[in-house]
């Protein structure tokens, strides 16, 4: 059940990855400006979350009955611990959101894309100290080669800056970026600790309360940016003069943003819980390369040489890592048999419940 769902949810990751950044760009080239209403937009949606949420506490509630329990079906199951984890997690998340949304106002999805790719090398050193991650030389190897795809690409920091986008502008655009992918990369680990030192059994119930709190938090932490630069008062009229499709595209475009996103965190902290926060962060780099194909082609971005390169290196990088973790499951399986005789599968730690 756990490896059908982390193909669920592989598949929300990659709608997100290559979705959101394409969508907010569209909202910046089209007469977008509001950058903190952005980054609100990236969490905003988790009202959607209430659906599996309900649809779970149904689950329990007949299984309850079913058994003949006295007790009554809880409503939440996250306790005090969990929770609190949460509200910091989440208040992390809005802050990288607004700095991530700031980059991408003043950078091209293809270069945006490759300058979050240089996460997985941080996600791998704080992986590697609190949650103390085992490496390879296939996943060493992909660091590496990752981070030096992001080095090249900032050889040529301004050669794809927009017409519309002064140096300066650009400069703090590519700045911001990186420092949103230092902190998400930061982040993931942080959810697998969370999961980890929690008191209570983690469930994909609880994953998806935790995602809401989360968002909830990081809404909150957008609203008062929103409330401090006038937003509320701006939107209507940013609606009004929206370039494309007039005011009902521009609030569509805002919804489909929102559950886009949300598809995007559930991908990523749903890969954490089935597998890891390197996992995760290898993944999330590994769609990248789809999201800049889709920018140049939607976009009309440009493709120089250095962006050629950095994609090569990546795709490397990506190779790397999927081959040692094919190699490393082979030796598990090879290990578990004998020379002479097939022993029975291993049980399989820890089952998935709604």
């Amino acid at each position: 059940m756990k490896n059908g769902l982390l193909i669920i949810v592989c598949i929300f990751l990659a709608i997100g990855t290559c979705g959101g950044p394409l969508l907010t760009r569209l909202y910046y080239t089209k007469g977008g400006t509001r950058i903190w209403f952005m980054s609100f937009l990236a969490t905003a949606g988790c009202p959607i979350i209430l659906i599996p949420l309900y649809v779970s506490f149904l689950r329990r509630n007949r299984n309850r009955n079913n058994t003949e329990n006295t007790y009554k079906t809880k409503l939440v199951l996250m306790e005090s611990p969990l929770f609190i984890a949460s509200i910091v997690i989440g208040l992390l998340i809005g802050l990288d959101n607004y700095l991530y949304a700031y980059g991408l106002a003043f950078l091209p999805v293809s270069t945006s894309s490759l300058i979050v790719g240089s996460q997985l090398a941080f996600n791998a050193i704080f992986a590697f100290f609190m949650v103390k991650q085992k490496f390879t030389f296939f996943s060493i190897n992909a660091v590496v080669l990752l981070t030096v795809a992001t080095g090249v690409l900032a050889l040529h920091s301004s050669g794809d800056r927009p017409d519309d986008v002064r140096h300066k502008e650009y400069v703090v655009g590519f700045l911001l970026t990186l420092i949103a992918a230092v902190l998400y990369a930061f982040i993931l680990p942080l959810v697998e600790l969370a999961y980890k030192k929690a008191r209570q059994e983690i469930t994909f119930t609880l994953v998806l309360e935790m995602q809401m709190v989360m968002c909830v938090a990081s809404s909150c932490f957008c609203l008062v940016g929103m409330l401090v630069k006038g937003d509320f008062k701006a939107i209507p009229k940013e609606a009004r003069e929206f370039k494309i499709g007039g005011t009902v595209f521009y609030y569509t475009l805002l919804v489909i943003t929102g559950i886009v996103y949300q598809c995007f965190l559930l991908g990523a902290i749903g890969v954490v819980y089935c597998a890891s926060s390197l996992a995760s962060g290898v993944l999330i780099s590994v769609f990248l390369p789809v999201t800049e194909v889709l920018a140049v082609v939607c976009f009309r971005e440009k493709f120089q040489a250095e962006k050629g390169v950095s994609l090569l290196l990546s795709l490397w990088g990506f190779v790397s890592y999927f081959y040692g973790e094919f190699k490393s499951g082979k030796k598990i399986i090879d290990s578990s048999q004998s020379p002479e005789t097939e022993l029975p599968p291993l049980p399989v730690s820890g089952s998935v419940t709604a």
